[in-house]
């Protein structure tokens, strides 16, 4: 992705030099990355792997080059989706567009949605309207997941920009209310819809910023997509996959909607909760 002379994002609130790394002991490195992942994109529970996330020192911690560039990074890749959302909006939903922050913390942090920590994940708490990452996700989005590139790592940014769209647009709180109604396997279905309409999102951005695109970066979007399907995370954590357990869809929903999208350029064509067949 073509970013050099792109503008840094105003809307980033930088919380890593918090120290909040505490003992996240037996699993290390590595190990522990890839536990977290999985754990986050096919909602199974990795508690009993971690040790305690509480602990926390006072100590300011140094931000490392490859950090800082990953910040960078990841304000740029912001301030593409104002530009593009700020765009649409207006001429496909009719309204004025009001863009998130985006948090960046190292290890753990807290948000009125919950604690966050790499255990959760990138995500987006409708409560204070910011999407929360921890830079270090990257790397096991490349390294462990085998979704390597840049645009991979756009693609997860402009997701969880996504689901602020679906907030604005007010799809969130009516999905949430539907769930609180519903059983578990009901609420997840309606979860797998909703996570594959930020996909096909994630996708409409994609198309919007064309101009920035190098060869291949599609290609990195749908194979991140693919990577981190429900059915391709659950079978790296030794199961069978479940499709009732599913929260975010299987790696061929994943890739098709991002594509849909991508295709269309267009927010109708994301209406996940009126298709028959996802």
């Amino acid at each position: 992705m073509r970013l050099r002379g792109v503008r840094r994002s105003s809307n980033v609130e930088d919380r890593r030099r918090r120290s909040g790394g505490g003992g996240i002991a037996p699993i290390g490195g590595i190990g522990l990355l890839v536990v977290l992942a999985i754990g986050y994109f096919a909602g199974i529970d990795v508690t009993p792997l971690l040790g305690d996330l509480s602990g926390q020192s006072g100590a300011p911690r140094q931000i490392s080059a490859e950090e800082e560039r990953a910040a960078e990074f990841s304000s740029q890749v912001l301030a593409t989706t104002e530009e593009v959302w700020t765009q649409i909006f207006p001429e496909q939903v009719g309204r004025s567009y009001a863009a998130p922050v985006l948090v960046l913390f190292s290890g753990q942090t807290q948000s009125p949605c919950g604690g966050a920590s790499g255990a959760t994940g990138p995500f987006y708490c409708p409560i204070d309207q910011k999407a929360y990452l921890d830079t270090e996700f990257f790397a096991t989005l490349s390294r462990q997941l085998g979704a390597s590139g840049d645009f991979a790592s756009a693609y997860v940014i402009a997701h969880e920009v996504a689901h602020h769209v679906q907030n604005e647009l007010g799809i969130l709180g009516k999905v949430d209310e539907a769930r609180r109604s519903s059983g578990q396997t009901q609420a997840n279905a309606l979860t797998v819809r909703l996570e594959l309409q930020a996909d096909c999102l994630a996708g409409v951005w994609a198309t919007h910023v064309d101009g920035l695109l190098e060869p291949g970066d599609i290609e990195e979007a749908l194979n991140a997509a693919r990577m981190i399907g429900d059915d391709r995370l659950q079978r790296r954590a030794g199961q069978v996959p479940q499709p009732h357990t599913f929260t975010h869809g299987t790696s061929e929903q994943r890739a098709s909607w991002f594509a849909r999208g991508y295709d269309s350029g267009d927010i109708r064509a994301c209406n996940t909760f009126s298709a028959e067949q996802l």
